[in-house]
């Protein structure tokens, strides 16, 4: 069965810096072996994302792309796709756009934001997931 993962930011580090929760995430989803896409809100959050997977210490390296013309697929463990490239789906889906993921995907991650004003699109996912059938999960980070 499908899982939704919803990820609460709680840590101050990730307080600052929700995108290297998104990092975090990818993290973990390479060394488990799961191929990884990202759906960014923008154009900038997928550079943004694109430089922190860049920046995850010495001893890391995960290898990713920017979703566009000249992707290698099989280089990129992790696909980071802005709104206007249309990216295949890929078993885990690290979702930061406001709508929920349609398709087919083994996992889908959301990233809930700290300030609890700007959670209530997230709570409507959660609905929406539910009612499709999907196993969906909540952590604090």
């Amino acid at each position: 069965m499908p899982r939704a993962d919803f990820y609460l930011i709680a840590k101050d580090r990730f307080r600052a810096q929700p995108l290297r929760l998104v990092c975090e995430l990818a993290r973990k989803a390479h060394d488990a072996g799961l191929w990884t896409l990202v759906l960014a809100r923008d154009a900038a959050q997928a550079e943004q994302i694109d430089d922190l997977l860049w920046d995850m210490g010495d001893e890391v390296y995960i290898p990713h792309q920017i979703a566009g013309a000249d992707i290698d697929e099989e280089e990129a463990a992790v696909l980071i796709a802005a709104p206007d490239v249309d990216a295949p789906l890929r078993p885990l889906v690290i979702n930061l756009r406001d709508a929920a993921v349609e398709g087919s995907f083994e996992r889908v991650l959301e990233v809930v934001p700290a300030d609890p004003e700007a959670r209530g699109p997230l709570r409507e996912r959660w609905k929406q997931y539910q009612a499709r059938g999907l196993d969906v999960n909540k952590h604090d980070m």
